[in-house]
């Protein structure tokens, strides 16, 4: 990437801080590591966590996290390691807290926008397709969980 490019694609990131509270990053798969999707400014905007989505879909994860902003942004208070039905209309997902320095290498953005100053993340934690959670008998999925998760 370019410092031109960079410089965009901050710019980019600020502007949407600035006019809609926050920017959603989406990283595609590679041969070192699934696909993720991350937030940057809702910390700042809302004063809710910002939120990370391994290997989900685009859209998926735009849902999510647009749902998650607009579930909690007058509440302020966002619940952990509880079973939450209405952040997706496909199928239940818990929300884990994970340590700022277990993703310092995912979201670039974050460590960008905030530089050294203090923010959150919460993981959103999925079911299988059979609707088996990580912890439960004969759940089938490869999610990497970067937080303590508790059923």
């Amino acid at each position: 990437m370019t410092e031109q490019q960079r410089k965009d694609y901050f710019d980019k990131v600020d502007k949407n801080i600035n006019e809609f509270g926050y920017h959603l990053t989406n990283v595609f798969e590679s041969k070192e590591r699934p696909s993720f999707f991350y937030s940057t400014g809702i910390y700042k905007s809302f004063n809710l966590p910002e939120i990370f989505i391994p290997s989900l879909p685009h859209g998926l994860c735009c849902e999510i996290a647009d749902n998650y902003v607009k579930a909690f942004k007058d509440k302020r208070v966002v619940p952990r390691n509880e079973k939450l039905q209405h952040l997706s209309g496909r199928f239940p997902i818990f929300l884990i807290d994970v340590p700022t320095s277990r993703l310092t290498d995912y979201v670039l953005s974050s460590v960008w926008y905030y530089k050294d100053g203090n923010y959150e993340y919460v993981q959103v934690i999925y079911p299988d397709t059979q609707g088996h959670f990580p912890n439960d008998a004969g759940y089938d999925y490869d999610q990497e969980i970067l937080g303590e998760f508790r059923l």
